[in-house]
């Protein structure tokens, strides 16, 4: 991968970078969708690194070398905004890619992708991404795809941004997190803890504990060791919940 930012050992997650496993290959949603030998290519040119909490997988400014995913972990983007603070805008739970954008036009990223833990991040390089969207129809469906399942997150994202009810906000932004399509690999179960959520939320832990609470005393959700799972997705992505709470409710 391309010099990123150093860990806390020193050592720049691109010294970190391997071949992926076979288990880890089973992981990439898109390899599927290609023919023997598309896929036999994009496997010869894809690695994986192990990359440690607060590591950088790409910063602002950064030109594009790598389209990337999550096999393992949580990531999340953000940005710097006018006043110095830092904007987040989703989290990249298992099973997710990002930057097609960046990577189709191959301009600097806009974006900060950092780990919330230790995880696994697998990146293909830009040049083979541009040679699978110039050979592989599949894979075209599922870049398409994805371009269209983010634009509408970041349109929620933006809505969420609006929120003054930190319950609709925990609610609204967990549900972006079990998006199928974009994070295939998170099944019915969110491996998270409640201060990792209040990164990816802007609330501080305790009162997304409480959101939890409601969320899990309406049925909504159920917490685990571990992690959360989802009993109603469709409730979790309704703008009415929770509507005792709603300001003037």
């Amino acid at each position: 991968m391309a010099p990123l930012s150093t860990s806390a050992s020193e050592l720049p997650l691109h010294q970190r970078r391997r071949a992926p496993t076979p288990a880890e290959l089973q992981g990439i949603p898109w390899l599927a969708l290609l023919l023997p030998a598309e896929r036999e290519r994009a496997e010869a040119q894809l690695l994986v690194g192990d990359a440690e909490a607060g590591d950088f997988v790409c910063r602002i400014g950064k030109p594009v070398t790598y389209w990337f995913g999550v096999v393992e972990g949580l990531l999340k983007m953000s940005s710097d905004n006018a006043q110095g603070g830092t904007m987040t805008f989703t989290g990249m739970p298992p099973g997710g890619w990002f930057g097609e954008g960046t990577a189709l036009k191959r301009e600097p990223y806009r974006y900060n992708i950092q780990a919330l833990r230790n995880s696994v991040v697998a990146g293909l390089p830009v040049a083979t991404f541009h040679w699978l969207l110039d050979h592989s129809i599949g894979f075209n469906r599922f870049v398409m795809n994805q371009l269209n399942e983010r634009l509408g997150q970041f349109i929620a994202a933006r809505e969420i941004d609006r929120m003054n009810n930190p319950d609709l906000r925990v609610a609204r932004s967990l549900a972006a997190l079990f998006n199928p399509v974009l994070y295939p690999g998170v099944g019915e179960i969110l491996r998270i803890t409640q201060q990792e959520l209040a990164y990816l939320v802007g609330l501080s832990r305790q009162r997304v504990n409480e959101a939890l609470s409601t969320l899990q005393a309406q049925g909504i959700i159920r917490v685990e060791y571990g992690g959360l799972r989802v009993l109603n997705l469709p409730a979790l992505r309704s703008n009415m919940f929770p509507a005792q709470n709603l300001p003037g409710g």
